[in-house]
């Protein structure tokens, strides 16, 4: 596994990180599969992992504690999320800064992950959602600070809406925000006009999620796609957004080299740009550990192809659906 810095905070963290969204709302059958994954991952180098309260209200952030102690002898990086008070993703302009982060709630959610890990101090706390129209609010500043100053956080970070990657360079801008989370694939290249040569000016670290589009850059989603009932991912792939996902991906199938998925040339994408300093993909079983650690290895794409998929930007703005 190979390493890269995070940020100004110089921790060394694995450029394959582990997103534990789909792990929040399993059964205890499940957990120990995803137990069995966890650990997989820490034995192939992976060291940094991604949760929130808000993945099946702590539930994750158990998982990670249990992770954690399993482990006592690995230097695992936490980083997890405050939910915003409303409990409304994404935010939007209408939603007002106290009724997403007023202090008490900040610390309110702050020590619940801190039981929830069985720490007395987590690596990185991020605000699950934001609007820049928050930025000039003092209260979440010093909320930030006292955190801080009580060994409560070691590094703060915000996690950008999807499709909006510079509804967050304003705070990013306040000396306060040591971490930004954003999507970055194949598709979703914008970050990289504003957001990243900031992040790189002020050194601040970038987590790449969603790094296959939600499944599109997998290759497994096609026109026919059904999801089961309560299934998240029904609600995001509306038929509008599946035909226009899988037409996309279509584009794809004829570029991927022998021997490679199409899931393996979409880390090895992100993995090119080096202003990432770890990626989050889910991983909910151990093959897809497994496929996802072997793409550390250096090598990432030829450069041929890297600029042909860098042609398969795909621009687009947020809709009710988007999430």
């Amino acid at each position: 596994m190979n390493t890269r810095k995070f940020g100004r905070i110089n921790w060394t963290v694995s450029e394959i990180g582990y997103g534990m969204w789909g792990m929040g709302g399993w059964t205890e059958s499940d957990d120990i599969l995803s137990a069995k994954s966890l650990d997989l991952a820490v034995e192939h180098g992976v060291n940094f992992f991604d949760t929130a309260w808000g993945y099946g209200e702590g539930h994750s952030e158990k998982l990670l504690g249990q992770l954690l102690r399993r482990h006592q002898n690995t230097k695992l990086y936490t980083a997890s999320k405050i939910p915003p008070k409303n409990f409304k993703w994404p935010a939007k302009p209408g939603y007002s800064f106290e009724e997403s982060y007023p202090t008490e709630h900040v610390f309110d959610y702050t020590h619940k992950t801190l039981k929830n890990l069985g720490l007395e101090q987590i690596d990185l706390m991020q605000f699950h959602t934001w609007d820049d129209g928050w930025t000039d609010r003092e209260e979440w500043k010093r909320a930030v600070e006292d955190l801080k100053k009580q060994g409560k956080i070691a590094a703060m970070g915000i996690s950008v809406n999807r499709w909006e990657p510079e509804n967050g360079i304003e705070a990013l801008k306040t000396g306060l925000i040591d971490a930004v989370q954003v999507i970055y694939n194949i598709f979703d290249q914008a970050p990289e006009d504003v957001l990243f040569p900031l992040c790189k000016d002020l050194d601040i670290a970038v987590i790449a999620r969603v790094p296959f589009d939600e499944g599109t850059l997998t290759g497994n989603i096609t026109r026919e796609t059904t999801f089961p009932e309560g299934d998240w991912r029904g609600t995001y792939f509306v038929p509008e957004n599946l035909n226009a996902s899988a037409d996309k991906a279509d584009l794809l199938r004829p570029l991927i080299p022998e021997g490679m998925s199409m899931a393996e040339m979409a880390l090895r994408f992100i993995l090119m740009n080096s202003d990432v300093s770890t990626i989050i993909p889910g991983m909910r079983k151990q093959r897809n550990v497994l496929s996802n650690v072997r793409t550390s290895d250096g090598i990432g794409l030829p450069k041929g192809l890297y600029e042909e998929l860098r042609k398969h930007r795909w621009d687009r703005i947020p809709t009710a659906w988007s999430q």
